[in-house]
């Protein structure tokens, strides 16, 4: 005979069940990233709060960065070196494990190790050769800055050189696996770093309308997708960055085209943006604009709209070649941004750090920055800079690589080959 159970069923077992409630299909569950479409900025309750923290901070940067502009080349390039320690601080600090590092003392000091060699070794030579033409006057310094540019290459190799040799006698018996992780995400954040922006100073000292326009036009894409996202924005554009949406990216590329050929001819027309630095001086410069920022005249057709109050405009030829950067701001160099926020799902974090309020960290503002540095000065050496050698730049060449004497022999040899002698 079966024992019955409390509830008077035969074939129930004396050991009751447990059902486990299935989970409905519909439910939600949190995402860190804040991925779900119901988090777009659309409807958003701290939406207006968070762009208020957003553009207060943005103004601050705007100050400051104008100061720092108006204080000339070097000071911006001091200001992109100060921003390059702060990205590398930050990605250093990404994968570190407090666990780990505590038991490899003098660990972090090789990461910079690397850091300032490689730093040494994309600006030294560059620099060198702008000091050179700043102390020409003085033989000792000339010399020394000479001895700089001739030898640069073989001390930034046995620098890093000592670096490998650290690194392989602090290797640690069962931390082998993250020492040589570590060793490989220095060696990308240099990469990542250093190879983009150094670009970036070199475009400075091409004319910083150069460094200027292409940066303001990254910003202005930026701001653009914000606002044109967070009012008209309903369609998702990419996964890896789920408040991005199409109508933010359209609206913003039509924006930052038409922002980039008016940029181009306000910032034209100041010689002291468009004007390159050949040495380490920190005074106004003046010179030749050239024929890309000297404006050409062009008369509208007849069937134009007659309202439109005049019947010529003058345009300069650099404008037409902004539009062709303002064209790869508003469509490439976004992946940039995506590619860090790629990068930072990989890891589970927001921001590389929180260093700016409502913005992230200084890598967080960065990331389209760099695709864009390189794109310019790849642009302005293949279609800008003149492709034949002119007397200013052999004049260059000559101070900068000729002792004293060889250039009073030049001299000399000049006058034979002309007759003046």
């Amino acid at each position: 005979m079966h024992k019955e159970n409390s509830s008077g069923s035969p074939h129930a077992s004396a050991s009751p069940r447990v059902r486990h409630r299935k989970r409905c299909s519909t439910e939600v569950l949190p995402d860190p990233y804040g991925s779900n479409e119901a988090n777009l900025l659309v409807n958003d309750n701290n939406k207006y709060r968070s762009m208020r923290i957003r553009a207060h901070s943005s103004l601050w940067m705007l100050a400051v960065f104008s100061l720092v502009v108006y204080m000339g080349h070097l000071c911006i390039s001091a200001l992109i070196v100060v921003i390059q320690i702060l990205m590398a601080r930050e990605l250093f600090n990404l994968l570190k494990k407090a666990h780990e590092d505590t038991q490899l003392p003098g660990f972090r000091l090789l990461n910079w190790h690397f850091f300032f060699t490689v730093m040494l070794f994309a600006y030294g030579r560059f620099l060198s050769r702008h000091f050179v033409n700043t102390v020409t006057s003085d033989k000792l310094l000339y010399q020394l800055a000479r001895g700089l540019i001739k030898y640069q290459m073989i001390i930034c190799y046995f620098l890093y050189i000592a670096g490998f040799v650290w690194f392989i006698l602090t290797l640690k018996k069962k931390r082998y696996k993250y020492q040589f992780g570590q060793y490989a995400w220095t060696h990308m954040i240099l990469l990542l770093v250093f190879a983009q922006s150094s670009f970036t100073v070199a475009n400075i000292f091409e004319g910083i309308f150069w460094f200027l326009l292409p940066a303001s036009l990254i910003v202005m894409n930026d701001v653009a997708a914000y606002f044109f996202g967070f009012f008209f924005g309903r369609t998702p554009l990419i996964k890896l960055s789920p408040k991005k949406t199409w109508e933010g990216f359209i609206g913003a590329s039509f924006a930052t085209i038409f922002s980039a050929f008016l940029l181009a001819n306000i910032l034209g027309r100041y010689q002291w943006l468009t004007c390159p630095r050949k040495d380490l001086s920190v005074g106004w410069l003046s010179c030749d604009p050239g024929p890309m920022f000297k404006p050409r005249y062009y008369t509208l057709p007849l069937w134009f709209p007659v309202p439109f109050p005049w019947k010529e405009v003058s345009i300069m030829p650099v404008q037409w070649h902004a539009l062709a950067i303002g064209l790869f701001a508003s469509i490439i160099a976004p992946f940039g941004g995506f590619f860090a926020s790629g990068f930072k799902r990989a890891f589970n974090i927001k921001d590389f750090g929180d260093s700016i309020p409502g913005h992230g960290g200084f890598t967080d503002r960065m990331d389209c920055q760099m695709v864009m540095a390189a794109f310019a000065y790849i642009y302005h050496q293949s279609f800008i800079a003149s492709q034949f050698l002119s007397i200013d730049t052999i004049l260059d060449q000559i101070l900068k690589n000729l002792t004293f004497e060889e250039q009073e022999m030049l001299y000399v040899q000049l006058g034979e080959q002309l007759g003046l002698s």
